[in-house]
């Protein structure tokens, strides 16, 4: 049997799919709907909150960096398990980059190739009859794309809330909720985004208060009704990269959380085994494993433990001296000399590779990336082309002399250049991968 399913996308970040989403999901949880949820872009944190709120893993779709036949795989895959899908969008409904049509990373991509409806968040406050304007324009705006109804954010009064329905009634497009303005309901971020749902010790208080919201002003019967089965194109699942070995090694902690889900699904599925291990708890990778995979998250949070942190230092040596060990991001930056903090302060790494980086001179770098590998290394082979992100705030202080690990180029085919660094076994790039392309 196959799930409905449904998007929940907005017109811009900020108006509050996250909100909606989380309420939605717990108060579908709260009915005894078996629900599960996906995130449309590169993703680590919501992903997160929708599995606390859920009760199962959720897991990302993104139409650049993954191919066609990945997505129906993992589409048609969760709707089989589910009683209904529910997949948050990502920035406004159409924003992506201009490149090859529905490869463009935007949520519009998925509610196109899916044939889904969307379930599109409008953020009233600072407005009333334009918000019909907003609502008739993203109905108009791509022929493949339903907007199958809308919840209201941030109305600041019942009256309010009268202006815009009037305004919309006439659109054909059912208004399925209302959300009154409360900032209380705003889950906290840091500057990658939201702080992570394992840091919040109240989540569960939170997740229970969002479903009040959403059982007092969702239609949630509405929503239900709006979802429908996924249309995709049956094909035997294929991991979106070959695991590097057969037994992985894998950071996982408060400074080692940024992994996607269908990487180690696909590993699984692969035949590997996946022991993880904690550095802030001076644990070293399993002898017995024969790659080491450190992603990414937020060690510059956690650097004064991990410099003192000698057992899971001398521990990664020795595993390096033999096997491969690879680094995305922060796990990049733990492999180099030294990492700065954001108050100035250097902390000692593992120095694996020659490179330092800063938290305290901060630069936003972001955007798809596509690597072409510069050598052989756990992410693929010499010559072969991985499809993935950037996000981080962090700075190359020190380039060291190591050998590049890629060469980069941006989501258009722009050339970037040579990026991260490759020494013995060791390599690490502040590349996150998402599929081999």
């Amino acid at each position: 049997m196959t799930a409905g399913a449904l998007i929940v996308a907005a017109p811009r970040s900020g108006a509050g799919k996250t909100t909606v989403t989380l309420g939605l999901l717990a108060a579908l949880r709260r009915r005894g709907v078996d629900v599960q949820a996906a995130k449309a872009g590169p993703d680590y944190i919501d992903p997160a909150f929708h599995e606390a709120a859920t009760g199962r893993a959720s897991f990302n779709l993104d139409s650049w960096a993954m191919p066609p036949s990945l997505l129906d795989a993992l589409v048609g895959e969760a709707a089989a398990r589910a009683d209904i899908l529910v997949i948050e969008g990502t920035m406004g409904l159409f924003d992506g980059i201009p490149t090859t049509p529905r490869r463009s990373g935007a949520t519009a991509d998925l509610a196109a190739r899916f044939r889904l409806p969307v379930l599109l968040v409008v953020d009233v406050a600072g407005q009333a009859q334009s918000a019909a304007a907003v609502v008739r324009g993203f109905a108009a705006h791509d022929p493949e794309v339903k907007i199958g109804g809308i919840v209201l954010n941030r109305v600041g009064s019942e009256r309010h809330r009268g202006l815009v329905a009037d305004a919309v009634t006439g659109l054909g497009v059912p208004i399925l909720g209302s959300l009154l303005r409360d900032e209380t309901l705003a889950l906290p971020e840091r500057h990658l985004g939201l702080v992570q749902a394992g840091e919040h010790s109240d989540l569960e208080a939170r997740l229970d208060r969002l479903a009040d919201m959403a059982e007092r002003h969702l239609d949630l019967d509405g929503i239900q009704q709006l979802a429908v089965p996924p249309q995709f194109a049956s094909a035997p699942p294929e991991p979106a990269m070959n695991p590097p070995g057969m037994r992985i090694a894998l950071a996982q902690d408060a400074a080692f959380s940024f992994v996607y889900p269908h990487l180690l699904e696909g590993w699984r599925k692969a035949g590997a085994a996946i022991a993880t291990f904690s550095p802030l708890a001076d644990e070293m990778p399993p002898e017995d494993c024969d790659s080491c995979w450190l992603p990414g998250g937020y060690p510059e949070l956690h650097a004064g433990r991990l410099a003192t942190a000698s057992r899971f230092r001398d521990g990664l040596t020795r595993f390096a001296a033999t096997r491969p060990v690879h680094g995305e991001c922060g796990g990049y930056m733990v492999l180099g000399q030294r990492l700065v903090d954001a108050d100035g302060a250097s902390h000692t790494m593992t120095g694996l590779l020659g490179h330092a980086t800063s938290f305290a001179q901060r630069k936003l770098h972001l955007g798809y990336r596509e690597a072409r590998l510069l050598s052989d290394s756990p992410i693929g082979p010499a010559g072969s082309l991985v499809r993935g992100h950037e996000f981080h705030y962090a700075a190359l202080i020190a380039n060291g002399d190591d050998q590049p690990f890629a060469e980069l180029a941006d989501g258009q085919g722009q050339t970037l250049g040579m990026s991260g660094g490759r020494r013995g076994h060791v390599t690490g790039a502040f590349f996150h991968a998402i599929a081999a392309a």
